[in-house]
């Protein structure tokens, strides 16, 4: 058993700040250059000291704003350890369990969580088990917000792609047989339908479960059934609804890469300007490209009718039918409805 004050390699323990079934992290200084901390896992189980192994050599060579960075590793010391970079803070958990994150809180970090895995996955490593846990905030978020390099760090790599389960990889629930929890390797709330069968997995598992990690930023609970996020929170704007519908899918709907999941993270792209406006009545064969795809347009058009996207600021429409009059009309073509407002746009 570890204590304080113990040498492990280069580093003297000061403070445990986690522990497990199988194994302790520790906060260390380094015996010369006291000011230099790192986080030491030391496993306490025979059988975690083959997930040690795992995690040190999945993460050797990962260098990313948004993975807690590998230091040092000896599984055949005596304690077997893994010195990692130290990040002061919290892990996204307590954050989740307060409910103090608003809507662009909960985009940021997810952000620097799709930015590490896009890195990880580009390397061949599926992490397989993200969950808030999983995920650290570090201390300067309070400072400089969630979206400064490096405030959201991924981290515990040991059950990545290349791992074999093991008897202590997860709690699994009393439902599953012991031949069938055995080949599951993960966090069961967090597990992609096919990670429950035991089925291979690929980079998407990880994207399933980064669906579920934004339900719960923005919700403070976890998914169930057909919800979407704006169910259960008025101020979650409707393309959040769709990124979640997106992640939280099954196999061949869901997202296919970390990057296709930041690109709609971002928000749908912004209207182009609307076309300059006729001063008169109808201007037939007066047209202009289309900002979006450069197709010629009549000047009164309200839409594109090559790419049907919105040309006008404020789309003009009959109360009583819906219809789309143009900007000169007075009655509604359709139904015969006087127009409110103006007659020439």
């Amino acid at each position: 058993m570890a204590s304080a004050n113990q040498r492990v390699s280069e580093y003297v323990l000061d403070e445990r700040i986690g522990v497990g079934t199988h194994g302790e992290v520790w906060v260390a200084h380094h015996h010369v250059w006291s000011d230099h901390r790192v986080a030491i896992k030391i496993p306490t189980d025979e059988q975690y000291i083959r997930n040690l192994q795992r995690e040190g050599v999945a993460i050797h060579g990962l260098v990313h704003p948004n993975i807690v960075r590998a230091i040092g590793f000896d599984p055949y010391a005596s304690p077997p350890y893994l010195v990692m970079e130290y990040v002061p803070g919290t892990s996204l958990r307590p954050l989740i369990t307060d409910r103090v994150l608003g809507v662009n809180d909960s985009v940021a970090i997810l952000k620097q969580v799709l930015a590490g895995l896009a890195h990880a996955h580009g390397n061949g490593l599926v992490h397989r088990d993200i969950k808030p846990e999983n995920i650290l905030i570090h201390e300067k978020a309070l400072r400089e917000g969630y979206s400064a390099e490096g405030a959201v760090k991924l981290t515990d790599f040991g059950l990545g792609k290349a791992a074999v389960a093991s008897s202590g990889s997860i709690g699994y629930s009393a439902s599953l047989g012991a031949s069938e929890g055995a080949r599951i390797v993960g966090t069961l709330d967090y597990m992609a339908p096919e990670q429950r069968t035991g089925a291979q997995v690929d980079a998407r598992a990880d994207l399933y479960a980064c669906g579920v990690v934004l339900f719960e930023m923005l919700t403070g609970e976890r998914p169930a059934g057909t919800e979407v996020p704006g169910e259960l929170n008025d101020s979650v704007p409707r393309h959040l609804d769709e990124v979640f519908r997106r992640a939280y899918t099954r196999l061949e709907k869901r997202f296919a890469s970390a990057e296709e999941f930041l690109t709609m993270l971002a928000g749908p792209p912004p209207l182009p300007p609307p076309l300059p406006q006729s001063t008169g009545l109808w201007t037939g064969g007066l047209s202009v490209p289309c900002p979006h795809c450069r197709q010629p347009v009549d000047r009164t058009d309200q839409f594109c009718m090559h790419c049907g996207v919105q040309l006008v600021a404020t789309v003009r429409r009959c109360g009583r039918c819906g219809a789309f009059p143009d900007p000169s009309d007075q009655f509604c073509m359709f139904c015969g409805q006087v127009l409110a407002g103006p007659s020439v746009a």
